[in-house]
């Protein structure tokens, strides 16, 4: 075997890394993680992504590989450590640089290890290896595996690494026929809640229109970059994507990008989401508009995904992390997991602790969050 660590992914065949890809996965995919990287995404000021990518090859074939990053920062990670790296600081430690495998500014589950089918058990603890070898090299203080499955997470539990729990609100398809067949297993206040908030988008005349990496044109995808930028820099902080990136992403990603552009009775584009659907899943990512209408964050973000998944016999829809106003709209408290590994034994020792406490009080929210479903009939978490 040999055994790379890259700066980007150019020089990696990607027809090879995505054999590794399951379920399709748009995150993990060769081209999305390239676009990042060629237009800027990575390296914006005091919030660096460098790459770090592991790949393992056999004659040539790659068998095994990581998207992993050296972080200096916390932005866009959606598992917050700050409290973490103050304890570093307060007793004159270094947490940064640390070793982050994620889809930067991607709270959305999916692997992190990638092998090849059936050599788990052989490929995963050379992966593991590379990483603390890395961390080695690099002097990082810590190593985090983010939104991982099941599976990886407790492999990786099952490794010694610490395992914390957050809570995300998804949407589940019950196999329905049409949104009418959604809205009918709800109670009768919600279910007329929401139609309430769709007929207020129609009465509002705004109409939707649903594209992709094919049908969108140019003019929507700078529309959709403004919209994007205009809600950052107005609420939330710095953009790190731009019309560059979403141009070569949706070129690459074809039907697996999905535009929602809404316009007014005008015909000006005012309002647009972006979502991803892998084989089985749509992940809802990005909103931005340049006209409040009333419930339309909710039609474009929610509503429209829930059809598509209905649409396509999508199994589960993420709409992106934390949000309690999903519950009323059929979103179900759904557990997520991280694992971490630190290589001060003290602070490693101290953050179990602390997780141990954390994975109690995120029980505790879940069960009372689940108290306010929507369902008619109990629906499992």
């Amino acid at each position: 075997m040999q055994i790379n660590i890259l700066p980007n992914l150019d020089s990696v065949a990607a027809e090879q890394w995505n054999a590794l890809v399951q379920d399709a996965n748009p995150f993990l995919r060769h081209e999305f993680l390239t676009a990042l990287e060629h237009h800027g995404c990575l390296n914006i000021p005091e919030f660096e992504w460098l790459p770090r990518h592991i790949v393992v090859y056999e004659q040539e074939v790659l068998v095994a590989a990581m998207p992993l990053y050296e972080k200096s920062n916390t932005y866009g990670e959606f598992v917050f450590d700050h409290a973490w790296a103050r304890a570093y600081e307060q007793h004159g430690l270094r947490y940064f640089p640390k070793l982050v495998s994620s889809i930067p500014y991607t709270p959305a589950s999916g692997q992190r290890l990638l092998v090849a089918t059936g050599r788990e058990a052989e490929l995963l603890p050379v992966l593991l290896a590379a990483v603390m070898q890395v961390a080695e090299a690099l002097e990082s203080s810590s190593f985090h595996c983010l939104f991982p499955p099941a599976e990886q997470l407790d492999w990786l539990a099952q490794q010694g690494l610490t395992i914390r729990h957050d809570c995300q609100f998804h949407w589940r398809n019950a196999d329905y026929q049409s949104f009418d067949d959604f809205l009918a297993v709800l109670t009768a206040k919600k279910r007329k809640n929401i139609k309430q908030e769709r007929r207020k988008v129609a009465d509002a005349g705004v109409t939707l229109r649903q594209l992709n990496g094919h049908t969108a044109t140019a003019e929507d995808w700078e529309r959709f970059a403004f919209f994007y930028q205009h809600t950052f820099e107005s609420k939330w902080g710095i953009p790190t994507l731009n019309v560059g990136f979403f141009r070569e992403m949706a070129t690459a990603l074809g039907e697996q990008a999905l535009l929602i552009m809404a316009d007014n009775r005008e015909g000006d584009c005012i309002a647009g989401s972006l979502m991803f659907a892998s084989a089985t899943r749509l992940y809802g990512r990005h909103w931005g508009c340049t006209q409040e209408i009333d419930s339309l964050h909710f039609e474009a973000c929610y509503y429209q995904g829930i059809e598509y998944c209905i649409r396509h016999g999508l199994q589960v829809f993420e709409p992106g992390a934390q949000g309690e106003h999903k519950i009323p709209r059929g979103f179900i408290p759904t557990l997520t997991r991280s694992a971490h590994w630190l290589r001060e034994p003290v602070f490693r020792a101290a953050v179990e602790r602390h997780a141990a406490y954390e994975r109690g009080s995120v029980a505790d929210y879940m069960r009372a969050a689940t108290e306010h479903l929507p369902y008619r009939i109990a629906t499992e978490t």
